[in-house]
């Protein structure tokens, strides 16, 4: 860490040039030789990264950025607070603790918070954030968090760990047995320590092979922010032996959609089938990330209108997690049924279709956006169709 980063006109110059040409500015030259040129640019491009995805840290005064690595690999505001929704307690220890978002957070909730971070300058840099936003409750320790958690040898009432997801070489990994700590190996030792454990994954993990690598999962929150899968949370619970509650959100400006359903059952449930009625829907990432097929049929009492197609459909508008749409029309796949509808402009998605949306695109000419939504599916009779829709 380099303090003199904080100098009140160093500190101007990295807010005013956020959306220079970095290129440029170089050519310009940095006004300042008591600082590496290097690192001025380094706390512009890594603030700016920040402006949407941290907004309190990008608002907070002498708040020191690290290398854009670690702004990539640290959780969004959105995503931290609702972990934080998930806890109560008195002490939580962050094993992994990166830029501090998390534990911000888990500190608006818990007595007190021990963040880990074996990085001997981002752990200084967080401890530093942490003084500019005003935060009493976090011990910060340069210290690895498995040495930590044998050192203090105390129970805790929360775990959080979120595996970093680079290798030796920082290429990315996602599977648990490549992350650093392997979770898989020590998630005995967490469970030891502390009856609750939080473990952040990758949203690429396949989940029924991670049911089978974690033990005593009580429940597995999948979290899409505008409609992008971004997290995977594993509750852990000492002795729970139950099966696991699947909960799937998507934060939107505006709106939480929320499924839940046990894990289990997906497996036990067959889906309503059915031609398509007034209305359509397309279930959000998380769902479809969940693979909750059948039983959203089920618990939502709507048909699919194929059991591949994975859209749905009503008579009467119901919520649902995902979008919602009017049916306008229902034609056969033929050029020149397609050619009579005039379609230039519209929104195209394919679902258990044979084309992809670009051969659709190219085929009929159909430039993007506009009013209309079409959707290149398949029916109840294996016919290949079209549901020509508008937006709700």
């Amino acid at each position: 860490m380099h303090p003199e980063i904080l100098n009140s006109k160093i500190q101007e110059f990295i807010g005013s040039n956020l959306n220079t040409d970095i290129a440029n500015l170089l050519l310009r030259g940095i006004p300042f030789t008591e600082v590496d040129t290097k690192l001025i640019v380094e706390q512009i491009e890594a603030k700016k990264r920040c402006e949407k995805k941290l907004p309190t840290w990008f608002q907070t005064k002498n708040i020191y950025y690290p290398n854009k690595l670690n702004i990539e690999q640290t959780s969004s505001e959105i995503t931290a607070k609702y972990k934080s929704e998930l806890i109560s307690g008195k002490t939580l220890i962050d094993l992994t603790g990166g830029f501090g978002v998390d534990s911000f957070y888990f500190s608006k909730k818990i007595k007190t918070i021990t963040h880990c971070e074996i990085n001997t300058e981002l752990s200084e840099i967080v401890k530093h954030n942490y003084k500019s936003l005003g935060i009493q409750n976090i011990t910060c320790l340069n210290e690895n968090g498995i040495d930590a958690l044998k050192r203090i040898d105390s129970q805790f009432d929360w775990i959080y760990i979120d595996p970093s997801r680079r290798d030796d070489s920082k290429k990315k990994v996602f599977l648990l047995s490549d992350c650093t700590p392997n979770v898989k190996t020590f998630q005995g030792l967490f469970l030891k320590y502390a009856k609750n454990v939080m473990i952040k994954t990758s949203p690429l993990l396949d989940i029924k092979a991670t049911r089978n690598d974690l033990k005593q999962v009580k429940a597995l929150h999948i979290i899409a922010v505008n409609n992008e899968v971004k997290e995977l949370l594993w509750i852990l619970e000492r002795d729970y032996e139950a099966d696991f509650r699947v909960k799937t959100v998507n934060i939107t400006k505006t709106k939480k959609q929320e499924f839940n359903y046990a894990f289990d059952d997906e497996s036990k449930s067959n889906a309503q089938i059915s031609m398509p009625l007034t209305y359509l829907y397309e279930p959000n990432a998380a769902v479809l990330k969940a693979g909750a097929f059948e039983i959203l049929s089920n618990i939502l009492d709507i048909p699919k209108i194929h059991k591949h197609s994975h859209l749905y459909t009503s008579e009467n508008l119901i919520d649902f997690p995902g979008r919602r749409f009017k049916i306008e029309k229902v034609i056969p796949f033929n050029k020149k049924l397609i050619a009579k509808e005039k379609l230039s402009k519209a929104n195209v998605t394919t679902r258990n279709f044979p084309l992809s949306v670009g051969d659709i695109r190219k085929k009929f000419r159909l430039k993007d956006g506009g009013s209309l939504y079409l959707f290149f599916t398949t029916n109840i009779t294996n016919e290949k169709i079209v549901v020509i829709c508008t937006k709700i």
